[in-house]
């Protein structure tokens, strides 16, 4: 039985084979190219069905005449040219596409589907053959630097069913050669003639600051400001860039605060250990503001916010770049470059930039000192001068491993040398019952700092077959080091009394994130699954020492009291969950978030140790959608955050650079968390014309309060600022930015912000309670000129405020503090900032076709950034300060933009390329 049976299957399956052989040979003979829309009609149908027209007669095959198939035959073919507006010539290298819509049968629905493609030759002459041609298409061209033209071309055939079968043919010849066929067979070789591409300068966004495209774009999530169209900021910093941002203050030394609060900082979507004032404002593309982040993102950063900053990535195909330069009115010099190239599975991009930098500032302090011991009257006036460089370097790879797999190594280095040198004027009125006494002092502090950060990145991204499933997971590592020496030598002019000290310390941090998403639509229409998880370590060590020189033995002795070697490590392991259901009006979303955390703090010279340990906190989100109509939507949202103590916080070492008054961190420090609502409303009540409305409360508990306080150290009384949870602060007011476009030349952005603040500091104080309304505004203006010419104005005021109702988030000192050796903004129960408003100004020019642009920009032009404060103690001092840095300041700036598309350097396997990749 067995025999028998395996020879009868072997000859059914050797026949079957040789039939199916035949077949294949048979239909090898077609015309090139049917085969790709062979797919397209429902698999199991005869082929007859398939190709033949339903209205042909019966028996009328593939072989029954000459146009009976001939509606299904690749026959058809476009030409023309690509010219360029301008000047008429023709443009090559720029890329053709056609594209048609086609049944997938797997989907059962219609796609696009690209048909045919190429290249243009060098005199942009282009040539599309063995197309089908019946239906409509859709010709796409793409060139660098030039708009997309998209535009509709047929043979004036009609478009078959969507299962592949030719439409019923009409009573004008039923698909015979006299009927449809015959009537349009002279348009199946069909010239397009001249396709005349524009310049586009949103094309061009790394090499030139344009209003064509818009600076802001309003959403109800989040504000994208695009950094790349501001000519302010060319030349300078993150710090320049974030100044003119909506909804951002940046203060003198570079703290940010949104909403009165301190942000988290992001680069690219993750924490960062660098300042704002290391990363280059050419290296930015866009910044996000996220005001009340959902469960996805980082529940750390207090009730500020996120601020996530975007660097610029290309993956064009080909190589393309930019380079630019500068310089400002005190000689200092910067230089930038990118360059991306791309072909096949790989895309490399390598960028970098050094800045010279010379800040010039003044300080003025008066002080009244109201301790019985130690009344005095103290007015100091500074004048400082920084001298330094920073440099940072970015590369990294892409491979694509194949269409739903891509892997990308990336790094970076930063670093920089800075020098200061600080004139200090004393003088100080004694009071005493016995009489006054008036002293005079001078002091010059020569400080020098360097700093180095190291990072790197390994990206993984698979994309499901399902669209809208995908799965992510990276791996990032930082480690940086600082080193620091400062010099202060007194005098005091009576006497010529001469006393000398000294500060040196050095320390550095590793901080290691891992980090895996997963999103996944669900079968139920509008719903979509995220999940991920996350472990984030931070080790920080530190080690500072006070020095006095001894005249006599003509050498500095360490003081003990002052000494310091700190350890510090952080770890936070968090998981989140969210659901979101899309409805035609409304939509939600629900997420909860859930992290542990884990600090130890050590100093190794005393051997003492401290520890906060949170083994799991919630924090739950909610965002609720509804359209009322096409220009009118509405969002409710509601997120619990963490503002976690700060390195810089929690460091006991104290920091004397400021004469009058002590800082020194507390390592007792706990974290405060904060709830917060808000309520968004959104119109577009015209083209180029939108406003977005916002009214938010927050309420904080354990919040980490500025306090300073009187202590008697070495046989005197100082000031010390330190420090402390307050019992809690609340923050309510309403947020209004606003958007509108003029006569296509004029661009208008305002930003204005009303709130109230109250912080309940009693526990530290007795009685200590400020409450503070507060407002500020701030515009954005770019009218566009003929000749290309731009003018930019960035002006900003800033009312009376309270300070920051929370002292977490980033500055100077990255995602995890501020400015000095406090950290984060100078938030206390005990004061508020004085108004301050200013304005910035730039020209642009552009050239070569916009593929390069001049700017000339100065900023503070009416010296009136002065930013200051009044604080007070009850029963132990008054203080008014004020200062004012770099006001007048011009810089021109120069970039150019480069690229090709294709060249003979990257061979093409395939010219036929998705529209991703060539849709520039």
């Amino acid at each position: 039985m067995t025999t028998p049976f395996r020879l009868i299957f072997s000859r059914f399956t050797w026949s079957a084979l040789f039939v199916w052989g035949i077949g294949g040979w048979l239909l090898a003979q077609q015309p090139q190219g049917e085969n790709r829309d062979r797919g397209n009609a429902p698999q199991g149908k005869p082929n007859n069905e398939q190709q033949a027209p339903t209205g042909a007669r019966p028996g009328q095959g593939q072989g029954a005449g000459p146009w009976a198939n001939a509606a299904q035959a690749n026959i058809g073919r476009f030409y023309g040219k690509v010219v360029d507006d301008a000047t008429g010539k023709g443009v090559g290298y720029a890329s053709v596409q056609l594209i048609a819509m086609r049944f997938d049968t797997v989907t059962k629905k219609m796609k696009s589907v690209v048909v045919a493609g190429q290249l243009t030759k060098e005199n942009g002459d282009f040539s599309l053959e063995n197309l089908p041609i019946r239906g409509d298409f859709t010709l796409k061209i793409a060139y660098l630097g030039y708009a997309n033209i998209e535009q509709k071309v047929s043979f004036g055939i009609p478009g078959g069913r969507p299962g592949g079968g030719a439409k019923p043919a009409n009573n004008n010849g039923g698909g015979r050669p006299n009927g449809e066929m015959g009537a349009n067979a002279a348009n199946f070789d069909k010239d397009l003639g001249n396709i005349r591409l524009s310049a586009s300068a949103e094309l061009l966004k790394e090499v030139e600051i344009r209003g064509e495209a818009a600076q802001v774009t309003l959403a109800l999530d989040k504000k994208v400001y695009r950094v790349d169209k501001d000519a302010v900021a060319a030349g300078g910093t993150a710090e320049d860039a974030l100044k003119n941002v909506p909804s951002i203050q940046v203060d003198i030394d570079g703290n940010v605060t949104m909403r009165n609060s301190a942000p988290q900082i992001f680069v690219d979507g993750r924490p960062t250990t660098l300042s704002i004032d290391q990363i280059p404002a050419d290296a930015i593309e866009s910044i996000e503001v996220i005001t009340n982040p959902s469960a996805k993102y980082d529940a750390s950063g207090g009730n500020a916010g996120i601020l996530n900053i975007v660097l610029k990535k290309e993956r064009r195909i080909g190589y393309n770049g930019n380079v630019r330069t500068g310089v400002d009115m005190r000689g200092r010099v910067n230089l930038g470059g990118d360059i991306n190239l791309r072909e096949g599975k790989i895309n490399a991009f390598v960028g970098g930039n050094y800045n010279q930098r010379r800040s010039l500032s003044t300080v003025e302090t008066d002080r009244q000192n109201l301790l019985l011991l130690n009344r005095s009257n103290v007015s100091q006036q500074n004048s400082a001068r920084n001298d330094g460089f920073f440099m940072s370097g970015r590369t990294g790879i892409d491979w694509f491993i194949d269409n739903r797999n891509t892997l990308t190594f990336a790094g970076n280095i930063h670093g920089g040398n800075f020098n200061s040198v600080d004139n200090l004027d004393i003088q100080t009125e004694n009071i005493r019952s016995t009489g006054n006494t008036l002293t005079n002092s001078t002091r010059v502090t020569d400080n020098q700092r360097q700093f180095r950060n190291y990072g790197s990145q390994l990206l993984f991204k698979h994309l499901f077959p399902k669209e809208g499933r995908e799965w992510t997971a990276d791996l990032n590592y930082n480690l940086s080091r600082s080193e620091n020496e400062g010099v202060f030598n007194t005098t005091i002019l009576e006497t010529n009394a001469l006393t000398r000290q000294r500060q040196q310390g050095d320390g550095g941090n590793q901080f290691i994130t891992f980090q895996t998403d997963y999103v996944s639509p669900l079968k139920k229409p509008g719903a979509k699954l995220e999940a991920g998880a996350r472990v984030a370590i931070r080790n920080y060590e530190s080690e500072n020492g006070s020095y006095n020189f001894n005249f006599g033995d003509n050498e500095y002795i360490r003081a003990p009291s002052f000494a310091d070697r700190y350890r510090f490590d952080d770890r936070v392991l968090a998981a989140y969950g969210t659901y979101s259901r899309s409805y035609a009006k409304w939509g939600y979303q629900l997420g909860l978030r859930a992290e542990s955390s884990m600090y130890d703090g050590k100093l190794l010279d005393t051997d003492s140790t401290f520890g906060i340990d949170f083994p799991i906190a919630l924090f739950p989100s909610t965002f609720l959608t509804y359209k009322l109509n096409e220009e009118d939507n509405l969002q409710f949202n509601y997120s619990r955050r963490i503002n976690r103590p700060s390195f810089f916080q929690m460091i006991p070492f104290p920091d004397f650079s400021d004469s009058l008054l002590l800082s020194r961190g507390n390592p007792g420090l706990l974290p405060e968390f904060t709830n917060s609502l808000e309520l968004s409303y959104q119109n577009v009540f015209s083209k180029g014309h939108n406003i977005l409305f916002s009214v938010y409360y927050k309420l904080s508990d354990n919040l980490i309060t500025r306090y300073q306080f009187s202590e008697r150290i070495a046989d005197r009384d100082v000031i010390v600022s330190s420090y402390a949870n307050s019992n809690s602060s609340q923050a309510y007011g309403t947020e209004i930015t606003l958007r509108n476009n003029f006569l296509k030349m004029f661009e208008l952005t305002t930003n204005l912000n009303l709130y109230n603040s109250i912080v309940d500091a009693s526990n530290v104080e007795s009685n200590l309670k400020v409450e503070q309304f507060s407002w500020f505004v701030k515009e954005n203006m770019n009218i566009r000129f003929p000749k290309n010419f731009t003018l930019q104005l960035n002006g900003s005021y800033i009312s009376r405020t309270a300070f920051g109702v929370d002292g977490g988030g980033g500055g100077r000192m990255g995602g995890g503090g501020g400015g000095g050796w406090g950290g984060g903004p100078n938030n206390t129960a005990q004061g508020y900032t004085i108004p301050v408003w200013y304005m910035d100004v730039s020209v642009r020019k552009d050239l070569w076709k916009r593929t390069a642009s001049i700017t000339l920009s100065m900023q503070d032009i009416f010296r009136s950034r002065r930013n200051g404060s009044h604080s007070e103690s009850t029963g132990i001092f008054i203080q008014d300060t004020w200062r004012r840095r770099d006001p007048q300041l011009v810089r021109l700036n120069f970039s150019y933009r480069f690229g090709k598309m294709d060249v003979s350097l990257f061979r093409r396997k395939n010219n036929r390329m998705e529209d991703g990749e060539m849709g520039f």
